[in-house]
Formats: C-alpha cells, structure tokens, sequence
C-alpha cells in the first residue's frame, strides 16, 4: 500500500503529478529547486508531510546542481536515497558558497504555501545541517543527504506507527467519512486518516469509507477515491455538500481527517470544508479525529488564530475544466484551509498515541520531545 508519492532517486526529485489523477498515473523528473517550488506551488505534489518531504528533497537537489557545476568531472549523479551517501564526492566544491545557495533555496521554498507546519520545519532541519557544516565540504554534503533521506524515512514510520494507534479507535463494519485526502499521496505513501483505515483493513476489519469530493480541487473525489479503489477498499464518494445531511442520518461511524497545522491547544487547520464536517459530527454524537505527525503539531501557535491561512487563485472557483462557471464581475472567496476549533476534536491520532482532550499540556508535552 506504500506509494513513491515523492523521492529522491539518481540525482532528481521524482513525483507523482497529482494533477492529472485520476485519469493518469504520471510521474515526474524535477531537476532544478525552481522545479520543485513549481509543483509543490501547483499542487502536483501536494499534503503537508508530503511537501515537507519535497522541500528538503528542494534544498538537496539545489546541492546536487551546484556540485555539478562545481566538479570539473561529474558522473550522473550525487544523491538517490536507495544508496544512501555511497555516491558522494564533493572534490572541488566551495562549502560556504553551497550554503549560500542553500539559504536561498530554502527561502524561495519556505515562500511557496503557509499554512502547513511541515514545510518550514523540514527547511528548518536542513538549514541547520548546512550551517552546522559550512566549512567541510565532505561533510557538508554527507549530512545534507542524511537530513533529507532522514525526514522522508522518519515520515512513513511515523505513519505506520500512526495506523496502529489509530486502527484500535475502529472497529469492524463501520462507515468512515473522510475530508480531503490524507493518504499516501499526501505523505510519505502510506497516509495519516487513511493510514488508519489501511491498518484496520490489513487487519480484516471492513471499513466502508465515505469521501467527500473536496471542491474546488477535488483531492477527496480524485485522489483518495483513487487510492482507495487501487488498494481494494470500499468507497463512496460524495459531493462537499452532502456530508452534512449523511452525517445528520446516522449512517457514519466516524469521521477521521488530516491536518496540515494543529496549533498548541489543539485548534486544527486543514483543508476547507473540514470546520463543517466537526460541527457536524458533534451535532449528531460522532467522533471527529484528526490523524496527524507531531511534526504537524505547531507549539509556537497559542490558537488557531496564529495560524496563517492561505488564499488559492479565484481561477481555480473561475473555471471547471477550462470554462467559466463565474460571470465576469463577480468576487471570489477561496480560502485553502480552515480551523477547527480544539473543542470539536475527540482526539488527536499521533506516532506517541492518541491524545484526548484537554489537549494543551498533552501537546505541549509531546510536541517538546518530538522536535
């Protein structure tokens, strides 16, 4: 159930374009940092861990073109995340002028999309590693390779560990609704909300998932509908509209969704549409959790009010499939994401456990060891 969502193989960024599920499994070749800032930007390679993953996969890869700008005899490749750092040979290079370029590149990464903690805190890791190594071009190189292959591999054990402590929430027949997409195509490929509903499946659980398309882009009717079918699970998919009615029936057992920003007291930012889905759910007596890494969780934001939230272009709420579904004239309010209230939440599904409310010193606690 694992997908090469992004990776790092022979000296390039490999991804799948997300834009052009589900009709077409295409997969990319990024070679230049511009590259990546333009897919994670276009959302081609979209989900908070994921553009984590790809950011610091973004600063090594600006690394990898300097070194082959600056090694009279370069040979294919420096980095793929199979061999590790077996291929490394800085002769030649200028330690403190890679770093240079690797402040840069991080700061034009860091300016791409605000609202997910991932990024920032994976640019974060990098930079420190180029800093902390900026006169020893061997080294610097070596821990540049293994801060980003370290980020991606400490994702998906995250995740795993994830579908474990979420899997023994459910139960066996029950009805999931899911906002969005939080699965492998978000992550590092095998998904936080739907890395639960994986791990319950894997254990002979039936788990029927209901999944809201997600306007304007339609991750949930494009993407986790997709993977979902691809890995043999039952689901329904159903315009953003009517979650609130099905919900209201009594025909959801849950609703499990991902984040892309928790802040200190538990306020959630995650993909427009989810607010709904909690009012909802603690209307009708339903749980709401929120699967999510601590390296979501943002304890330098007291409340959601702290956490930015980002605007996306009215052409996406302009057009439908190249026409125009807005007369000329009219105002366009799209937001990316909103904020849950922590009140709202019936726990947090993290790597460390479940964490149930009161949630502020639980977070606090937790998200101080992890970072």
């Amino acid at each position: 159930m694992i997908l090469e969502t992004v990776d790092y193989i022979e000296g390039g960024v490999v991804i799948i374009d997300q834009t052009a599920l589900p009709s077409e499994e295409r997969i990319l070749r990024l070679s230049s940092t511009d590259d990546v800032i333009e897919a994670i930007g276009s959302m081609r390679v979209r989900g908070a861990p994921a553009i984590g993953i790809a950011a610091a996969y973004g600063m090594l890869l600006a690394l990898e073109n300097f070194m082959k700008s600056s090694d009279a005899r370069p040979a294919g490749y420096f980095f793929d995340r199979r061999e590790g750092t077996s291929r490394i040979r800085p002769a030649g290079i200028d330690p403190e002028g890679a770093v240079g370029i690797l402040h840069d590149a991080a700061s034009r990464l860091a300016a791409t999309r605000p609202t997910a903690v991932n990024l920032p805190r994976a640019l974060e890791r990098m930079v420190k590693a180029a800093d902390e190594n900026r006169y020893d071009s061997s080294r610097l190189c070596e821990r540049m390779a293994q801060e980003a292959f370290r980020i991606h591999e400490e994702q998906l054990e995250n995740e795993k560990s994830m579908g474990v402590n979420g899997a023994a929430l459910l139960r066996d027949g029950m009805s999931v609704l899911t906002h969005c997409n939080a699965g492998g195509l978000a992550t590092a490929g095998y998904g936080t909300a739907l890395g639960v509903i994986y791990t319950a499946h894997a254990r002979g659980m039936k788990i029927h998932v209901y999944a809201d398309e997600t306007r304007p882009l339609l991750q949930g009717g494009r993407l986790t509908a997709w993977e979902l079918v691809r890995n043999g699970l039952d689901v329904t998919v159903l315009c953003d509209s009517a979650a609130a009615s099905l919900i209201s029936s009594g025909r959801i057992d849950a609703a499990i969704t991902g984040a892309d920003r928790i802040a200190a007291n538990g306020d959630t930012a995650n993909k427009i549409g989810t607010l709904g889905v909690a009012i909802m759910c603690e209307r009708s007596g339903v749980p709401f959790y929120v699967a999510a890494p601590m390296s979501t969780f943002d304890p330098c934001a007291a409340s959601g009010e702290s956490i930015p939230i980002e605007f996306r272009s009215p052409s996406e709420l302009i057009y439908f499939n190249g026409i125009r579904v807005t007369p000329e004239g009219a105002g366009i309010y799209n937001p990316a994401f909103d904020v849950t209230p922590a009140g709202l939440v019936t726990a947090f599904i993290t790597e460390k456990g479940v964490i149930y409310p009161p949630f502020g010193g639980k977070i606090r606690q937790l998200a101080g060891r992890a970072l």
